[in-house]
């Protein structure tokens, strides 16, 4: 098992979880976060000044996928949330080392 990070832009949240929802994996974790990447925020502009914005809101979300599933949660992700703009986000992959679901008491894949 992997758990799956993505941090994106929070305008692409409703699309990214419609498509995992489409290819088997409604459930997930989702975090509202701050922060920048190489880009080292953004400047705005409001009321006619200027000013520099260093941290920029992002969505985390985290889904557990089974290890023969990585490669096209990644690619439904990346696909659905992509705009082709600077600040579109990254996908992290963590090995997961077991699951249990609490009610049953099932554990592995079997829980996710």
């Amino acid at each position: 098992m992997k758990k799956i990070e993505a941090i994106i832009r929070p305008g692409k949240l409703e699309e990214v979880c419609g498509v995992l929802e489409k290819v088997g994996y409604p459930g997930l974790m989702i975090t509202e976060i701050e922060g920048h990447g190489k880009q080292k925020g953004i400047t705005q502009q409001w009321r006619g000044k200027e000013y520099k914005l260093k941290l920029i809101p992002k969505i985390r979300i985290e889904v557990v996928v089974k290890d023969a599933d990585v490669k096209k949660i990644m690619k439904v992700i990346a696909d659905s949330a992509r705009t082709g703009a600077i600040g579109d986000g990254k996908i992290f992959v963590y090995p997961a080392e077991n699951a249990m679901r609490i009610r049953t008491g099932e554990e592995g894949e079997s829980a996710i």
